[in-house]
């Protein structure tokens, strides 16, 4: 199998994540804007998502020659490794969680402020256990302060939403206004435009400019999880329940192939990362379709109800849920491929995904645009302190002792 061993390696690795974690969630939120239900996007990416993990246990884990210590990835199934397998099948589980609960977050809280605090909550929380699971290896005056650069981020993340869902009340207010005197008009905003946003899903299709209140209405038409109305409450308790499962699944993964905790018998060799990637995959995929296919039948927030048949039938912007599921699974294995050279503490350095969200959401969702210069200046302050963040994170690497 492929041994990662260089602190180089393992930061390209921690870099691809870093895009690929960060781009998916995207192309869900483009999916539930164009009002294809979560729960078909789902099953789409559940499938593409483990077959991601097949794809690099069949090919970086059989690569070279299987030995005792590191056996291929065929070799280990067949090994009595089974406490090791159940920490990673819980961890596929919480994240299986997770990215389902963060689907709905994104409706509700923006895609940019549901990546800002679930990522701060893995910082917290995960960061910290896979500091001391990893035996310290990783440099703890540049790891504490990498994470506190992240805090720090979190809050200015805090403030963007803040500033912005001020800056739309103000212009669904006015736009209430103008349509109650009759004053309205298309030309006093200009809202009809021609557009090629990928959004639209059409060439050719009349859009409304991004940042208007008649766009925040018709959005809000075409959209599936409808959010006018609904408390914040419900948005922000979905997202911090993503966080604490996001939190708790590289631990998870760190104790499967690292078996800090002896557990098990004498002379079985420690899951290898694709093996453990492998059976976190398939609870992950398990977890998805058993949940998902009771979504369709009974939908939670008032979605409408759907079928297996329905599922089957929807081609509509299948491409690009099948397309999340690849990101997702491969942006999850490099992570972990990562970690496992340079520790697993350094690898959390891709929670700084929301830069690259932040940057989708502005490019194809018109997020902050028309925003106050109050909400632009706190935009660009927290993409700042993210790149801090992420460049003290990956500093803080160690290198891990690999058995041979």
């Amino acid at each position: 199998m492929y041994l990662m061993e260089s602190k180089g390696g393992a930061i390209v690795c921690m870099l691809l994540a870093l895009f690929f974690l960060g781009t998916w969630p995207a192309l869900l939120t483009l999916l539930e804007r164009r009002g294809r239900l979560p729960q078909h996007t789902y099953l789409d990416y559940s499938i593409t998502n483990f077959l991601a993990a097949v794809i690099i246990a069949l090919t970086f884990g059989e690569i070279g020659k299987s030995t005792p210590n590191q056996p291929n990835f065929l070799a280990q199934l067949a090994q009595d490794n089974w406490p090791s397998v159940l920490f990673a099948m819980g961890g596929g589980v919480v994240l299986s969680l997770g990215n389902l609960s963060s689907q709905y977050a994104f409706a509700f809280v923006g895609l940019s402020v549901t990546e800002v605090i679930t990522a701060s909550i893995t910082v917290v929380i995960g960061t910290t256990l896979n500091y001391f699971l990893d035996d310290k290896i990783n440099k703890a005056e540049i790891l504490f302060p990498g994470v506190g650069c992240f805090l720090i981020a979190v809050c200015l993340g805090s403030a963007v939403h803040s500033s912005n869902t001020a800056d739309n009340e103000a212009k669904l207010n006015d736009f209430s206004s103008d349509y109650k005197d009759g004053t309205l008009n298309t030309l006093k905003e200009g809202y009809s435009v021609k557009s090629n946003d990928l959004e639209s899903g059409s060439d050719s299709v009349d859009e409304f400019k991004a940042g208007t209140a008649v766009f925040l209405v018709e959005l809000e038409k075409r959209r599936a999880i409808k959010v006018f109305g609904k408390s914040t409450l419900i948005g922000l308790t979905i997202t911090f329940f993503a966080g604490l499962c996001f939190s708790l699944f590289s631990p998870a993964f760190n104790l499967a192939t690292n078996d800090q905790w002896h557990t098990l018998k004498q002379g079985v060799p420690h899951l290898t990362v694709y093996t453990a990637f492998f059976y976190f995959s398939v609870s992950c995929f398990v977890i998805a379709i058993i949940l998902n296919i009771t979504f369709l039948y009974y939908p939670v927030l008032n979605l409408p109800k759907s079928s297996l048949k329905a599922y089957l039938g929807d081609w509509n912007g299948r491409g690009w849920a099948l397309l999340a599921g690849l990101l997702c699974g491969f942006g999850n294995g490099l992570q972990f491929m990562g970690g496992q050279a340079a520790g697993y503490a350094a690898a959390d350095a891709v929670q700084a995904l929301p830069l690259v969200s932040t940057f989708w959401g502005i490019v194809l969702f018109g997020e902050y645009r028309k925003s106050s210069r109050r909400t632009y200046i706190l935009l660009g302050s927290m993409l700042c302190m993210f790149i801090v963040a992420v460049a003290v994170l990956m500093e803080s690497s160690g290198h891990r002792a690999l058995e041979k």
